[in-house]
């Protein structure tokens, strides 16, 4: 996936409306496919298509899920030059702001000095909370300047149903979200290489610090990308992103994985913990989650809705020697993620072109658009462009010009008179013959002349 630094107003006003447009509504294995979860939704990354939800706007607490969105402003400060990866970091006496009794730490110290590499590896690994604090007074000054700025930048990504009240995600009952809320976070969070990094690398070493003599090996809670702490559980395909579990959110996993040059990403709340009481849980929240992706690639391809090189038809066009009509195409080519029993040859589409248009035209040159739609879902539009260029004849442009003078009423009017008063003058000449005057002229020269006497 390219490096995005912020997304596009187009790409998120897709992101936004993809849901409402799900394909997976298209599906018929939609109604029978289901998850063991609170909450889930399936996006495809590339175009943010919904391909499957439930209950995905049900409000629900995100545990440490949140500390995606800490992690994402972390690597935008670096992106932005305000710090960068080994920039040391003093931490401060708020490091433990807001954690409670069980909270996830890697005991982390006052005092202690890390890099900002080794704090985002330690946020998003083993999901220490302490780190997400040292992260929130080093990008902002402090832990209540940060949690403002996480609500902030959720209402830019279009996370409306969510609310940070801290950088860790430990229980608050003002702390909420969504399933696709949190989609739209991680579809941000790994479009930024450092982020994604981090996430798919299942390990980190943090070196020794003034604090502690030892190297830290730190290792990931999200067993898809990990086997250090289970067996059987990891994903070929699985590129992150983060677990998170508090006994009201129930246990968590925002996952993506890459399989075929396609990157799904996947969001189960309210799953179930993978080991309990001495035995292993076969529904669990990674095998679900993973589950859940695996529909995805097995369900849905992505398709060509609208190729850049067909043509989609033609436009009268005046003043060209050449050719009377221009051949209009698609801008780009549109793509789309659907079910692999769709054939977008069936879709609707609707073409909007003038009827007809004068040299000279530019190819490449918009001259119209196309909308594409199928059963309520809507593809599109896209520009119409002219395939090749057409010169404009002078000759032709003259003549265009002349025939729309004499097509002007007054011009009409004026010539009738003209006509008019030319013909009652070639009639009075043939009525009338020569005038008068000259017939006199003519008769006084002849008597004036006498002749020469003999």
């Amino acid at each position: 996936m390219k490096k995005c630094h912020s997304l596009s107003a187009f790409f998120l006003a897709l992101i936004l409306t993809a849901g409402l447009f799900s394909p997976a509504a298209l599906a018929a294995e939609e109604d029978s496919f289901s998850v063991a979860a609170t909450a889930a939704i399936l996006v495809e990354a590339d175009t943010g298509e919904v391909l499957f939800e439930m209950d995905a706007d049900e409000q629900r607490y995100p545990a440490s899920i949140t500390k995606v969105m800490t992690g994402l402003l972390a690597v935008e400060a670096i992106e932005r030059g305000e710090l960068t990866m080994d920039t040391l970091v003093t931490l401060g006496d708020d490091l433990y702001t807001g954690i409670g009794a069980g909270g996830s730490t890697q005991d982390l110290k006052t005092g202690e000095i890390l890099t900002v590499r080794d704090l985002l590896n330690c946020a998003l690994i083993p999901s220490a909370n302490e780190a997400c604090n040292a992260l929130a007074s080093t990008v902002s000054g402090s832990i209540p300047a940060f949690v403002e700025l996480m609500n902030q930048r959720a209402q830019e990504l279009g996370m409306t149903n969510t609310h940070f009240m801290n950088t860790h995600g430990y229980h608050d009952d003002n702390h909420y979200t969504t399933a696709r809320d949190i989609s739209y976070l991680c579809l941000e969070a790994m479009g930024h290489p450092e982020f994604r990094s981090i996430v798919s690398s299942g390990t980190y070493t943090v070196p020794p610090t003034n604090l502690h003599e030892e190297p830290r090996v730190l290792q990931d809670t999200n067993a898809l990308v990990s086997e250090s702490k289970t067996s059987g559980l990891r994903y070929q395909y699985a590129i992150g992103i983060k677990t998170g579990s508090t006994p009201e959110a129930g246990y968590c996993l925002a996952s993506a994985a890459e399989k075929n040059h396609r990157v799904l990403i996947a969001v189960l709340l309210g799953g179930k913990y993978w080991y309990a009481d001495g035995n292993y849980v076969e529904d669990n929240y990674f095998t679900e989650s993973r589950r859940l992706l695996e529909y995805g690639y097995n369900h849905f391809s992505q398709k060509t809705v609208l190729d850049e090189i067909e043509p989609i038809g033609t436009i009268r066009v005046s003043l060209c020697k050449e050719q009377d009509y221009v051949t209009v195409q698609p801008e780009s080519s549109l793509y789309a993620t659907l079910p692999n029993d769709i054939d977008p040859a069936l879709f609707e589409r609707n073409v909007s072109l003038p009827d007809s248009l004068q040299a000279p035209i530019e190819k490449g040159q918009v001259l119209g658009t196309i909308s594409i739609s199928y059963e309520g879902r809507n593809f599109g539009p896209v520009n119409l462009v002219a395939a090749t260029s057409l010169e404009k004849s002078t000759l032709l442009a003259v003549l265009d010009t002349l025939e729309q003078i004499f097509s002007l009423m007054w011009v009409k009017i004026l010539l009738l008179v003209v006509i008019l008063m030319i013909l009652i003058l070639v009639l009075r000449r043939m009525v009338f013959g020569p005038s008068r005057r000259r017939n006199r002229r003519s008769r006084s020269y002849s008597s004036a002349y006498r002749g020469r006497k003999r």
